[in-house]
């Protein structure tokens, strides 16, 4: 319905426009009598049109529509930024306890204030191919469930956040954390599991763990870029460090 008044709008504004033009026209016509001057007026303002059409539709358009998208990244990276304060970094810190092979993703995506665009990119990569070993018959199920029940109102609030619908991998990264506390809320005592039940929840884990390396990587690039006093901070504090320390030469 409102796509019809639209049109409509759009009808009844485009003939009265049209309309005036021409009436404008023919009172010059009747007022000077010069037919000729009309029409070669006409046709020089028909040439530049289409050069008017290329500078507001793709000109001016693209420079809007970039505009926005910057600003729909800019609130989209906040929203991120808070779920990494308040869940996503304390959460990498705890599963990074209880991964075997935990020093080598450590050597390998510790950040540093000199990564360029390149170590970033390699950073997304190492993820990509190294097989993460996570220990969950090491780990208290019941600290991690707990961690995450208490945060369950922040995860629902981020997934209604219309800023994050084009934001698909991160989407992604809170399902995977749903999912987890869906199992782990699904089960009674965590420390008596079945073994076949460890091995699905330690997928799980791997899964989220995954996800949250490459999104904690991917936000550690826009905050080198955009903001590098939130950056420093987060050199300082992150857990993929032996001794995290928020005092500065700490």
């Amino acid at each position: 319905m409102q796509k019809q008044v639209h049109s409509s709008f759009i009808m009844i504004s485009g003939t009265i426009l049209l309309g005036a033009s021409a009436l404008l026209y023919m009172t010059h016509y009747l007022v000077f009598h010069d037919s000729h001057y009309v029409f070669s007026y006409m046709l020089l303002h028909l040439a530049f049109l289409p050069i008017e059409v290329f500078i507001v539709v793709v000109v001016i358009e693209r420079l809007l529509e970039d505009q926005q998208k910057r600003a729909m990244l800019n609130k989209m990276n906040m929203v991120i930024g808070t779920f990494f304060t308040d869940i996503g970094t304390p959460l990498l810190g705890y599963i990074t306890g209880y991964i075997d092979n935990a020093d080598k993703i450590k050597k390998h995506l510790a950040p540093s204030d000199g990564w360029s665009e390149k170590d970033y990119m390699d950073a997304l990569g190492f993820v990509d191919g190294i097989d993460i070993r996570v220990n969950a018959e090491k780990m208290d199920l019941g600290v991690l469930k707990a961690t995450l029940d208490s945060r369950r109102e922040l995860l629902l609030n981020l997934l209604a956040n219309p800023n994050l619908l084009e934001h698909e991998s991160f989407t992604d990264l809170l399902w995977a954390v749903f999912h987890l506390m869906e199992e782990l809320d699904a089960r009674g005592d965590l420390n008596t599991i079945p073994e076949a039940d460890a091995a699905h929840i330690a997928n799980d884990i791997k899964r989220v763990y995954t996800r949250l390396l490459k999104e904690w990587i991917l936000y550690l690039r826009h905050l080198k870029n955009m903001y590098p006093y939130m950056f420093s901070f987060v050199l300082r504090t992150h857990p993929l460090q032996d001794n995290p320390c928020a005092t500065v030469g700490g």
